[in-house]
């Protein structure tokens, strides 16, 4: 790509902002040129606006560190500046759909982090090796928004990467019912072990919402377009419990399956480590080479050891045993911030730029 497409980032000074700040850093497609956040953060400097809040291990890059914060309300000039934007805004569910709507009206494209729009028929919610035909309901948000480039396009749940390509790679086994449960790292709420002491040495068994989206989200990945809109599919019924764990990031799984027809490990791990998507066969730059790892040591997957794996990108998989009541069980790992927040949304937003959705202005 010749020219970097003009990235603009809402709610910048966040953590998801900020990781969005940082894994733009040198990207040889986009370039951060807009930083949008609340008023209170408007007319500010970025690096002044973040002050001692910037909560990556990685130094704030030079290039951003001057640019001055505009109100994410003033829509119209925001979208002025940009070839799209990626969203992490914190606000009610409400104002994040009216809001982002308002930027893809604007003729501006929004590939969001945010939860507001994952179950807004038309949206599509793509994780870019699993259902990147997803995107292809576009063209009929934007008959309903009245747009000829602007148009919604979000992740899914950080919860769900540990398990739900996983699974979509067994898919021709036919898994039909499934148990989770996810070891929820505490940079999934925003925080850090400083702002939340109470985390350390402790395990909370509940985290507010958490667990139908871990239960529905994925069936919503494996659905597919049906007049106009992604009807969600019907199998495997998934059953979850979440629970929040004394962890920086890494979100991990422990899961149950029964299948239909009957894999051996052999086939379940072959199936796994050759599985791969849209990214890897258009060679996408923050595509994983390898999306999924199998790790044969009993210890494994670890969240220090693994959860870096393919920058984040990739997912880890490991215990694969056969169970005495279900068919198979397995533990996963994914970095939740990475590929399960900022890191999946660059993706697809790389995804939409190779498949011509988004284009400069």
């Amino acid at each position: 790509m010749q020219n970097k497409l003009r990235v603009g980032i809402l709610g910048a000074t966040g953590m998801v902002g900020q990781r969005f700040i940082s894994l733009l850093e040198n990207h040889p497609w986009f370039e951060v040129v807009t930083v949008a956040a609340s008023e209170r953060s408007a007319g500010k400097t970025y690096e002044e606006a973040v002050g001692g809040r910037w909560k990556m291990t990685t130094p704030m890059p030079e290039a951003v560190k001057k640019l001055v914060v505009l109100n994410v309300n003033e829509v119209e000039k925001v979208a002025a500046t940009v070839d799209f934007v990626f969203s992490a805004v914190d606000m009610t569910k409400d104002e994040i759909r009216a809001i982002e709507e308002a930027y893809a009206k604007t003729e501006t494209p929004v590939v969001s982090n945010n939860s507001a729009h994952r179950w807004t028929p038309d949206v599509p919610m793509v994780v870019p090796e699993i259902n990147a035909d997803h995107f292809e309901v576009i063209k009929y948000q934007k008959e309903r928004l009245g747009t000829k480039r602007g148009f919604i396009a979000v992740k899914p749940n950080c919860s769900i990467q540990s398990y739900a390509p996983v699974l979509t790679a067994w898919k021709e086994f036919e898994p039909y019912e499934v148990v989770a449960t996810t070891y929820q790292a505490i940079s999934g709420a925003g925080k850090t072990f400083k702002d939340w002491p109470e985390m350390v040495e402790n395990i909370i068994p509940y985290i507010g919402g958490e667990e139908e989206k871990s239960e529905q989200e994925p069936l919503r990945i494996w659905g597919h377009i049906e007049n106009g809109v992604i009807v969600k599919a019907e199998e495997p019924k998934i059953t979850c419990q979440c629970i929040r764990v004394p962890v920086l990031n890494g979100h991990t799984a422990a899961v149950f399956v029964k299948f239909r027809k009957q894999p051996t490990k052999e086939q379940l791990i072959e199936k796994l480590e050759s599985f791969k998507g849209f990214p890897q066969e258009h060679n996408l730059p923050s595509a994983p080479k390898q999306f999924i790892q199998y790790l044969t040591e009993d210890n494994r997957p670890q969240v220090k050891l693994d959860v870096d794996y393919e920058n984040g990108m990739g997912v880890s998989v490991g215990r694969l045993r056969e169970d005495s009541i279900y068919d198979w069980k397995f533990v996963g790992l994914s970095h939740n911030t990475v590929r399960g927040a900022a890191g999946g949304a660059v993706l697809c937003a790389e995804s939409l730029v190779e498949m011509g959705y988004i284009q400069a202005k």
